[in-house]
């Protein structure tokens, strides 16, 4: 594993109106290593991840990713401005909270229509990179099923292998387990485990707290569009230094 920066964003701003959902955000997030983001309910979490890939286009800040990076307080308008946004989403491969699957095409469908369509890639090497990846996702042979035909388990844990057919330098997680039944949050998050452990780049917003502190290599707690703490997993979970970080944790780890 290497310590050097893949993802880095600097000076993060974006407004809603006269709601300020993100106050001047910096993440560094080193090749190789898992960053959880956490934070209560309206604290700009999924703002940030969304501007990390230019999904959501902030308001001023750069996001680099590898050598590609946007400066959004300089933005051109129009449609250089939106070819520098898709080389920068071209970096990351997205895994949204509620799957975002295509409905109207099977399992292997959706795995290739980002390689083949997008990126060009040859159709039966996309097909059987796509086979592997169901694999590894625990999906094996499921390839010519349909999303209705799934649980919702099993749509997210395509929709992590989708966005690694991408071939992405950073995975970018958005409360990959909100939508699930509580017995199906394991086995998505044992995906998410695996490939942290694999050297995957990955930045998770998640509201599970102790599976971040075993998995996450960087805890950030965000609140009121701002970074609050940040610091190695476990310090920031099991010892948090910030008032502000410890009641919130002591009300979703203790509730009651």
């Amino acid at each position: 594993m290497t310590t050097s920066s893949l993802l880095q964003a600097s000076g993060l701003r974006k407004t809603f109106g006269d709601n300020v959902v993100l106050d001047g955000v910096d993440l560094d997030v080193p090749e190789g290593t898992t960053t959880a983001i956490i934070g209560p309910s309206g604290s700009g979490k999924t703002t940030l991840l969304r501007s990390l890939n230019a999904l959501t286009v902030p308001d001023a800040g750069t996001v680099s990713i590898g050598d590609v990076s946007v400066d959004f307080g300089s933005l051109p308008r129009g449609k250089e401005g939106r070819r520098a946004c898709e080389r920068l989403r071209a970096q990351s491969g997205m895994v949204f909270q509620s799957h975002e699957l295509f409905p109207h095409r099977t399992v292997l469908g959706n795995l290739v229509e980002g390689p083949v369509q997008v990126q060009g890639e040859d159709p039966d090497e996309a097909a059987a990179r796509a086979r592997a990846l169901l694999e590894q996702v625990g999906l094996a042979g499921r390839e010519d099923a349909y999303p209705s035909q799934l649980s919702g388990g099993q749509q997210q844990r395509v929709g992590i292998a989708r966005a690694l057919a991408l071939r992405p330098r950073v995975v970018l997680l958005d409360e990959p387990t909100s939508a699930l039944d509580p017995e199906l949050v394991g086995e998505v998050l044992a995906v998410v485990r695996d490939l942290a452990s694999q050297g995957w780049t990955m930045v998770v917003v998640t509201h599970e707290i102790r599976f971040a502190a075993d998995v996450a290599d960087t805890v950030v707690f965000v609140d009121g569009g701002h970074v609050v703490e940040r610091g190695p997993a476990r310090d920031v979970v099991d010892a948090p230094q910030h008032e502000r970080t410890q009641r919130f944790l002591e009300r979703v780890l203790h509730p009651g």
